[in-house]
């Protein structure tokens, strides 16, 4: 079989050590490695020492990522991370030592396709957005528990209002929160064109709240208000970063149903240099919305969606 690449390590990574094994012209070497930054030090010079020009790791969770993180500032090394899916198709590895010397093989002999992996600027942009995403998320979950102590305590905001956590409902919850039960005082905190549902508020107001569901409530809305200072700070930091891609954020944002957030959360995943991905199928296929079809013995299975790899 042809050699492609005759200095070479494969890397078998797990989350407290790591197997690697070079191969070279004159000799195979493996050697096992910790994960902490100094170790991982150890392992480039080491990898470097031996004249490596290739490195191959799995995909495996995001146990990749701090090796990566230091040999892309490697220019004489090209570091492949491979689908962990493809590597598994040869049976007969039991050990870390084994993985690595066969991670090393196929490298050696070209077989080994490298996961595209984007820029360090987007990488950290796709964990900022990832991130904002998270605590909206929470957000709602948050805004949901404090509907729940409501209903618990007979009292129907919801009913009336069509945002509880608006300027009105927030002011009536921080009064039911310091202790006022008076439903037409409470009623009276109504703002703008919630004022001409006066008389139903009173009604939705009125209802039995005891001291732990002013105390939940309490520590309901100061978690959703902190929340919403991290979100406003996450997306200042957000768009800074995309100043320079304020025209392709506009031109997403043409489109029905895509808002600022979306098209930002669009950009941050796939980018915006489409030259990677040689056409628009390869682009599902790669972002995991293009299922395979598997057939077998004339009935249809349901594909199971697999990431390439998580980044």
């Amino acid at each position: 079989m042809q050699i492609v690449s005759e200095f070479v390590c494969g890397m078998d990574v797990h989350k407290k050590s790591i197997t690697a094994c070079i191969l070279t012209p004159k000799k195979k070497e493996t050697l096992t490695f910790g994960t902490m930054t100094d170790d991982l030090l150890l392992l480039i010079d080491w990898i470097q020492s031996n004249k490596c020009t290739h490195v191959a790791m799995e995909s495996t969770g995001v146990l990749w990522k701090p090796i990566y993180n230091l040999l892309e500032l490697e220019p004489s090394i090209e570091t492949y991370v491979v689908n962990a899916q493809h590597i598994k198709q040869v049976p007969g590895r039991k050990t870390d030592v084994k993985d690595a010397e066969w991670i090393a093989e196929l490298l050696k002999h070209g077989l080994l396709n490298p996961s595209y992996i984007p820029s360090r600027e987007q990488r950290e942009l796709r964990e900022l957005v990832r991130y904002r995403r998270s605590l909206i998320d929470e957000r709602a979950r948050e805004a949901n528990r404090i509907q729940k102590v409501l209903e618990g305590a007979n009292i129907k905001l919801s009913s009336v209002a069509t945002d509880i956590l608006g300027v009105s409902g927030r002011l009536m919850l921080r009064q039911i929160i310091n202790g006022e039960s008076n439903p037409e005082v409470l009623a009276q905190l109504a703002k703008k064109k919630l004022r001409k549902k006066i008389e139903l508020l009173q009604r939705s107001l009125k209802g039995l709240i005891g001291p732990h569901q002013k105390f939940l409530l309490s520590g309901q809305l100061d978690h959703i208000e902190y929340l919403e200072k991290q979100i406003e700070k996450l997306d200042q930091e957000v768009k800074n970063r995309l100043k320079e891609d304020q025209e392709q954020i506009e031109r997403l944002d043409s489109i029905p149903g895509v808002g600022i957030q979306t098209a930002q959360q669009i950009i941050a995943e796939i980018g915006v240099d489409m030259s990677r991905f040689p056409t628009a199928a390869h682009l599902a296929a790669w972002a995991g919305m293009a299922p395979g079809q598997n057939e077998s013995a004339g009935k249809k299975k349901l594909p199971v969606l697999e990431t390439e790899i998580n980044i």
